[in-house]
């Protein structure tokens, strides 16, 4: 009685194992439409275009990544329209990261089609709106029933400068901005390099500028090269109604100057009459450097970025044919990197025997890693470094 019971037992538990892995081959996950992704970068005032700087990058859209509800690999496509409701757009971008650069060519063409003309002699406005946003993608376009997610849309004001300027710019009651001080390393406390925000738009200066939050940290603006009278401090913008970065406050010295609180980095500032604004944005391409207008640095010596596209460290034009960065560079692990030339794309590394056999000379803190990519190795101490490649004089620096 007992063997036949436990014949049936058996039986029984064979049944129920076999609907069970039934039900398993059957398990379907569902995913759900996220919410609006968000940007997180800041954006200009006002983006001046010109043939000229077509190469350059205009913006580098950063946006945070949806939750589909379930781990999944997800695709973006970063688009750009002139019309609100995206009923034709140009797709700028296609990544599996959550960045992307828009360059000035890219816009340019968008003004374009917007009906922008920067020719003095017609009727067509030289200034417009465009508008962008991100979608975001699992599966492929044609998969059944797949969610798909969008971004906020983004309306960024344009520009086409003059025909035939010698320079894109603007009016400007001076013509230019000077920052000396302490807290700018590249000027000091001294009138024989000052940091220059050119003229870029009506009443708009801009520059990158290297800013250190070290030591006194302290600096002042000028109206004047050379001009010590001519300095406008942090208050005298408070008065004037300016909202100024957080990243800048009083430094409460005796000329109450300036004081930068952030971290120590190159940064674009941006001083604008029109909006009342001091603001700090990631560094911009500037300068002519050919078809390349950034490097990108990728590898655990680079804490940064590591290996993995989801942050790289950018290395833009900062010259004729100088790229500069302030990059944290860590030998307390593997230490190595390598330098590329397209953000996303493995295959456009460079690695340190490609710069030796160009003739570069390099910076004694780098030495080739010897691993199977015969990487860049940092051997210096871990910290903050002012990164320079020179390409006209064929050199790799660490200041």
């Amino acid at each position: 009685m007992i063997y036949k019971f436990s014949k049936l037992f058996l039986v029984v538990f064979a049944l129920v194992a076999f609907i069970a892995c039934e039900d398993d081959d059957n398990l379907e996950f569902t995913t759900q439409t996220p919410d609006e992704i968000n940007f997180t970068n800041d954006f200009l005032t006002e983006y001046l275009l010109s043939a000229e700087t077509a190469q350059n990058n205009a913006e580098r859209f950063v946006w945070e990544s949806p939750d589909f509800g379930i781990p999944t690999p997800i695709s973006y496509e970063l688009q750009g329209s002139i019309t609100s409701d995206f009923t034709e757009f140009e797709t700028l971008a296609s990544t599996e990261n959550t960045q992307a650069a828009v360059s000035i060519g890219q816009m340019l063409s968008l003004a374009n089609a917007a009906g922008l003309d920067n020719d003095p002699e017609t009727d067509e406005p030289d200034n417009g709106i465009l508008y962008f946003r991100v979608k975001a993608l699992i599966g492929s376009d044609e998969a059944e029933n797949s969610p798909e997610g969008l971004s906020e849309t983004v309306v960024l004001n344009v520009r086409l400068v003059e025909a035939g300027g010698d320079e894109p710019g603007g009016i400007c009651d001076n013509e230019a901005l000077y920052i000396v001080g302490a807290g700018a390393p590249d000027a000091g406390w001294g009138w024989s390099s000052p940091v220059v925000l050119e003229c870029t738009g009506d009443n708009v200066y801009t520059t990158n500028v290297f800013l250190d939050s070290s030591g006194d940290a302290n600096f002042r603006f000028f109206t004047e090269n050379g001009n010590w009278d001519s300095g406008i401090n942090y208050p005298s913008f408070v008065e004037e109604g300016f909202t100024i970065d957080e990243r800048f406050e009083d430094a409460q010295d005796g000329d109450n100057n300036f004081l930068f609180t952030g971290p120590t980095g190159i940064y674009f500032i941006t001083v604008d009459y029109n909006e009342m604004t001091i603001t700090l944005t990631e560094q911009q391409p500037e300068g002519d450097c050919g078809e390349l207008d950034s490097y990108w640095l990728v590898g655990a010596g680079v804490p940064d970025a590591g290996w993995g596209w989801a942050s790289p460290v950018a290395v833009p034009c900062a010259g004729e044919g100088v790229y500069k960065a302030y990059v944290n560079f860590d030998s307390d692990g593997e230490g190595n990197f390598r330098f590329f030339t397209e953000n996303g794309n493995w295959d456009s590394g460079l690695n340190f025997p490609h710069f030796i056999d160009e003739g570069y000379t390099i910076d004694p803190m780098f030495e080739d890693a010897g691993d199977g990519d015969n990487n860049f190795l940092f051997t210096g101490p871990t910290g903050g470094y002012l990164l320079t490649v020179d390409s006209v004089d064929m050199t790799i620096t660490l200041n």
